[in-house]
């Protein structure tokens, strides 16, 4: 198996973990009913529970990214070192992303967010 779908699962691993966090802090901000329930009208969550949130859904929405990258290269044998490198940027950004954006290191999970995407351009370039 290619190492840049490897790193997809990992991603999509990651992926979950936020999806986790989102709800453990669902759960202890609005507690379990509202965990439950419809989630229609629910006040934000407050601290590092808005931040887990805000978190997840840009992890949903550049994976999606990078998942689509991946798959084509790896379909249209472009796989190589630099799709790798891609890759590895991506992840390892998104595991910074997270834990810059859970901390409130807002500069930071900026510049994470910015590795993660430079990643998604590599494998990209390999394609066009």
């Amino acid at each position: 198996m290619k190492p840049e779908l490897t790193l997809l699962g990992w991603s999509v691993v990651l992926a979950i973990v936020h999806m986790l966090a989102t709800t453990q802090a669902l759960v202890n901000q609005k507690g379990l009913a509202a965990a439950f329930g419809n989630r229609e009208n629910l006040p934000e969550l407050a601290g590092w529970g808005g931040r887990a949130q805000r978190a997840n859904v840009n992890m949903a929405q550049n994976l999606v990214l990078f998942a689509a990258v991946v798959l084509a290269a790896v379909v249209a044998g472009k796989s190589n070192s630099m799709t790798l490198l891609g890759a590895q940027l991506f992840f390892w950004g998104r595991v910074a992303y997270a834990v810059c954006y859970l901390g409130g290191f807002k500069y930071l999970r900026t510049a994470s967010w910015l590795v993660s995407l430079i990643g998604i351009v590599l494998i990209l370039i390999q394609m066009l």
